[in-house]
């Protein structure tokens, strides 16, 4: 490199510049193709983690579609069950108990409604991964029949906005001639047997059939004449003066039927336990009742209750402004 060395110093000066200047420009080049790459990788596996969850969704979309499908009969009518809810800690193991039975009938369709301005996202998320076809509706009771903090639950009337508000959102969405189906009003702290589900489909106005543990009683039933196999009268113990002595269970009404009249709905104006005849009384007499459950010899449905939880430590968490359940859903 002798010719650098001949060279005057201002130009050697130049020469060292230059050569210091394409270092650093291949150096940047290099670390800039690596610095790509590196980003390309990050980019590539990214769009493999999308790729393998959207994989992962369409296949539980998939799925859900198919237990649907080998669910859903277009020839059999649909039971369509309502279910008022309100928001308490026990709600959400309540909801997930019940969807699972009912996740295992045919031609199902699942009203909830919630006592509630909005839908909470609790039952809204709890309904979208239920794998049920379902209606999400809220009802807010009036302040006025609302239950005071310590009064006994039989105080004042519950489920009276949320069962009519089902009620006329059937009525603005069914067709009283063409679709067939049956509306049962199912709470959701109750256990149900699925063959009770079997024995309601086809009624053609009421049926009816005894409920277990209500009314003071192991079983609250319709009597049944043994020779014309019609219904005579309740074994029920409370207010058996009632025109229908019947628990909420322990009936359904046709779904046709139920849109010819546009009358029959729940109401706040009513004794204490005369919800059922208020709804009842107008839609049929005595006689038209239908016995299912073998002629009422069977229970398929049970009035159980769960027990109010005990929590007073986490009373003490909250007095403090925290919460055990932080960031999770109970």
């Amino acid at each position: 490199m002798t010719w650098c060395n001949d060279m005057p110093i201002s130009r050697r000066f130049v020469c060292f510049v230059i050569v210091c200047v394409l270092f650093v420009w291949l150096f940047c080049a290099r670390n800039r193709d690596i610095s790509q790459y590196e980003s390309m990788k990050q980019v590539l596996e990214q769009t493999n983690i999308q790729f393998l969850e959207t994989k992962s969704e369409l296949e539980s979309l998939i799925d859900n579609l198919r237990e649907k499908c080998s669910v859903w009969d277009p020839d059999l009518p649909v039971v369509y069950g309502v279910t008022p809810t309100y928001a308490r800690p026990v709600q959400k193991a309540e909801l997930t108990r019940l969807s699972h039975t009912l996740r295992l009938v045919q031609n199902f369709h699942w009203i909830v409604v919630e006592d509630a301005n909005e839908p909470s996202i609790l039952v809204a998320n709890l309904l979208r991964t239920s794998g049920l076809n379902y209606t999400h509706l809220v009802a807010p009771t009036p302040p006025s029949w609302k239950r005071k903090l310590m009064e006994p639950k039989w105080k004042k009337p519950r489920g009276v906005s949320q069962r009519n508000a089902a009620i006329k959102w059937l009525r603005e969405n069914k067709n009283k001639d063409t679709d067939r189906g049956v509306v049962y009003f199912a709470d959701d702290d109750n256990t149900y047997s699925l063959k009770l589900f079997q024995e309601m489909r086809f009624i053609n106005k009421v049926g009816v059939w005894p409920v277990g543990l209500v009314g003071g009683l192991m079983v609250e039933k319709p009597l049944i004449d043994r020779t014309t196999g019609r219904v005579t009268g309740w074994n029920s113990r409370w207010r058996p003066e009632r025109d229908f002595p019947i628990d909420m269970a322990g009936f359904a009404v046709n779904l046709q039927h139920l849109l010819r009249h546009p009358e029959a709905e729940f109401s706040f104006n009513v004794e204490r336990g005369f919800q059922e005849s208020a709804l009842l009384s107008k839609l049929v007499s005595i006689q038209d009742l239908e016995p299912k459950a073998d002629n009422c010899t069977k229970v398929y449905v049970w009035h159980t209750r769960t027990e109010e939880p005990y929590l007073p430590d986490e009373k003490i968490l909250r007095s403090s402004g925290l919460r055990s359940d932080e960031n999770i859903e109970v």
